[in-house]
């Protein structure tokens, strides 16, 4: 399944900068529980990636898109290790001022 969203992200109808393609693809990819919580984490990291470049084109999108992540203290402990490295490793970028509050927020929490 990552590897099918990775290949959509490649087709040329869509673009990282149409809020509503990200949303539509992203965000979808992000509600799908038995994937985007798998246990070698390559789900957190693809929206982690994401997450990362968008916060360059479209911070506000970012912000939003990053909210799966942040409710890692609803799942197991394996998982919750992996969704918060990943917030490390965004937080570890030069971010927006969106992005930011709500990777502190959530890395507060822990």
């Amino acid at each position: 399944m990552i590897e099918r969203v990775r290949f959509l992200m490649e087709h040329p109808a869509f673009s990282l900068k149409n809020p509503n393609k990200v949303r539509a693809l992203i965000g979808a990819f992000a509600q799908n529980r038995v994937n985007f919580h798998r246990l070698d984490g390559q789900g957190y990291k693809l929206l982690a990636d994401v997450v990362i470049e968008l916060n360059r084109l479209n911070p506000e999108i970012a912000a939003r898109i990053i909210t799966p992540l942040t409710r890692w203290q609803r799942f197991d402990e394996a998982r919750q290790v992996l969704m918060k490295a990943e917030l490390e490793r965004i937080r570890g970028e030069k971010l927006s001022p969106n992005v930011y509050e709500m990777v502190e927020r959530a890395l507060a929490e822990a």
